[in-house]
């Protein structure tokens, strides 16, 4: 039986909130391909990497792979290529490789694309699931997400103002990820809806983590890439 590539979920960045079988899996993983960004100075930085050595994964199975800081998709495709033509030629059914991703791996992740790509060549894969950010923050928060009844969507970024109010004018709870894409909107959003709950998270799970329920707090907020807000009817 051949052995498939792993896609393994990392969690939202406390090492201690990865499940046990993705730890498992990449302490028998020959070789870990990691996400990583470079600096304008040229430093290389990855909180997957933070993540992977927390958990005193051996430096000689880290494989990084640079993503462009770019709105030019084609860009980090072209990255993904890259890692999908290495696992191609390190793959020989026996070895475990692993592809990780922060938060859960099938949520919001952009690695679907070499998942996709692999599923395409006929090589086997098998996703492990994680932690999303979003539930880590309602932990950090100690706020019920939802409730019995009640109803959730989560939305990436590109939003409006007016799908944002119609969602929770319907009694359902908003989960907004990247906020960095609508930051433009938020603040004044904000300031002229009072009535709902607002609960603002960054950088979950680190040590820079962020909480705050206070509007006047979030509404000037810098809203960065590793944010999320919470809004509750």
């Amino acid at each position: 039986m051949q052995t498939p590539v792993y896609f393994v979920s990392l969690g939202p960045g406390d090492p201690e909130l990865i499940t046990l079988k993705a730890l498992n899996i990449l302490r028998q993983s020959h070789s870990i391909f990691y996400p990583a960004t470079r600096t304008r100075q040229g430093e290389v930085i990855s909180r997957a990497a933070d993540i992977l050595r927390a958990l005193d994964i051996p430096e000689s199975a880290l494989c990084p792979f640079i993503l462009p800081m770019s709105k030019d998709r084609s860009l980090a495709h072209q990255a993904y290529d890259g890692v999908y033509e290495e696992v191609v030629k390190l793959y020989d059914g026996q070895k475990k490789i692993a592809i990780v991703a922060e938060g859960d791996a099938g949520f919001y992740s952009s690695i679907h694309y070499i998942q996709d790509r692999l599923k395409d060549a006929g090589l086997t894969s098998h996703r492990v699931a994680g932690v999303p950010a979003f539930i880590a923050a309602g932990a950090l928060g100690g706020i019920h997400v939802v409730k019995q009844e009640e109803k959730l969507v989560v939305l990436p970024g590109v939003v409006t103002a007016e799908e944002l109010d119609g969602y929770l004018t319907s009694g359902v709870t908003v989960v907004i990820m990247k906020l960095s894409q609508c930051a433009g909107m938020l603040p004044a959003f904000i300031q002229e809806h009072d009535g709902y709950q607002y609960h603002y998270f960054e950088q979950v799970g680190t040590a820079k983590e962020y909480y705050s329920d206070k509007r006047e707090e979030i509404a000037g907020s810098g809203f960065p890439y590793f944010s999320l807000l919470i809004i509750k009817p």
